[in-house]
């Protein structure tokens, strides 16, 4: 398999080339004018807990950031739906990721790379940037008790970080404690009465999203 050529000028499904396999992935777009020159890689949560790219939480990242003027793409990490493979504890679903930022940089090299997660894509997301040339990073509910997020390293561009007071899956206490014993901190938001699956208050994260992100947007993408 080889990967699409050029990056697409409709909202598409699209099969990419991965290291497992094939990626189901999808590809949206900003309204015209308001889009800007960048790209954001939404990832989902855990594959062994019903986790997919459809995903509500998702969804509504993805909706965020297409509203803010980003192209977006989302995908299924091996073994998720049409994704080849099989679930690898991290690894081979940050190596996922690698191969669709390289699609990405691939077709719109000139355009700033954004990535985001929710929960376990939280740190899958944040294990690639360490590999990539990323803009703005976006965490949702980061399972930090979970996964090893402390030895990670910081990515070099602006982090934020939302996180539920009444997270059910996700420790609260424990993300508000990561994030202050950083040495340069990510943005927190935290969201009062707020589960996991930010049930009810969706439109509370599109919000929390577009203001976090708003003062570092890509400039206006040049006809």
């Amino acid at each position: 398999m080889t990967s699409p050529a050029t990056f697409p000028v409709f909202a598409t499904p699209l099969t990419l080339p991965g290291p497992a396999g094939a990626l189901e992935a999808a590809v949206d777009l900003p309204v015209a004018g308001d889009a800007r020159a960048g790209v954001a890689i939404i990832c989902h949560p855990h594959p062994q807990h019903g986790g997919t790219m459809h995903n509500k939480v998702v969804t509504m990242l993805e909706r965020s950031l297409r509203e803010s003027g980003l192209a977006t793409v989302v995908f299924n990490f091996r073994g998720v739906g049409a994704s080849a493979g099989t679930y690898d504890d991290g690894r081979g679903e940050t190596d996922d990721l690698l191969a669709v930022a390289a699609w990405v940089q691939s077709t719109r090299p000139d355009d700033a790379l954004w990535l985001a997660g929710f929960s376990f894509g939280s740190y899958v997301a944040a294990r690639a940037a360490a590999q990539l040339p990323v803009r703005q990073m976006i965490s949702v509910a980061p399972p930090v008790s979970r996964w090893d997020f402390a030895h990670l390293a910081h990515p070099l561009c602006p982090w934020l970080v939302i996180q539920g007071e009444a997270d059910e899956v996700v420790d609260p206490a424990a993300v508000f404690a990561w994030v202050a014993a950083q040495a340069e901190p990510p943005t927190l938001v935290r969201m009062p009465d707020t589960g996991h699956f930010f049930h009810r208050r969706l439109m509370d994260l599109r919000g929390a999203v577009k203001n976090g992100v708003r003062n570092n947007l890509p400039p206006l993408r040049v006809a």
